[in-house]
């Protein structure tokens, strides 16, 4: 088990503590949410896990095959429902990678992609489109 400790500081922003480390970060509720939007929203941080978990568990691939991801990079859009329950409704992911590893390896970094347990953990409603560049060439899935 890993404790997470948070506190409410007050004007909708909370302080998190990781407590193997002593990392810590803040969230604000965002503007559209009454907040100021200072800082990630709580909702940020599911796109921001999605991102980083993806990246990591890519890079567990590579490193096991001794491919260099150094360089690639993810951007996560984050929408949320118009309607109640608020929500996130969609998170739409895009990696960029500046080399292409080979057909072999692309496919088996996106399946680790879409294995990645923050990935897994989702709840089903959300939609989760995958957008993969990788050098020249792209792939898209659902």
């Amino acid at each position: 088990m890993v404790e997470i400790r948070m506190e409410y500081q007050g004007d909708l922003r909370v302080r998190a503590t990781h407590a193997p480390s002593g990392a810590e970060l803040c969230t604000d509720a965002p503007v559209d949410n009454q907040g100021r939007g200072e800082s990630f929203s709580p909702t940020d941080l599911v796109a921001t896990a999605l991102g980083t978990c993806i990246l990591t568990v890519m890079g567990i691939y590579a490193a096991r095959h001794e491919i260099d991801l150094r360089g690639t990079s993810v951007k996560v859009g984050k929408i949320m429902s118009a309607t109640p329950p608020r929500r996130i409704a969609r998170l739409e992911f895009s990696l960029e990678c500046p080399a292409d590893p080979g057909t072999r390896h692309t496919q088996a970094l996106e399946l680790a992609a879409q294995a990645c347990p923050v990935h897994q953990s989702l709840n089903p409603d959300i939609e989760k489109p995958m957008r993969f560049v990788w050098g020249e060439r792209v792939s898209v899935l659902d």
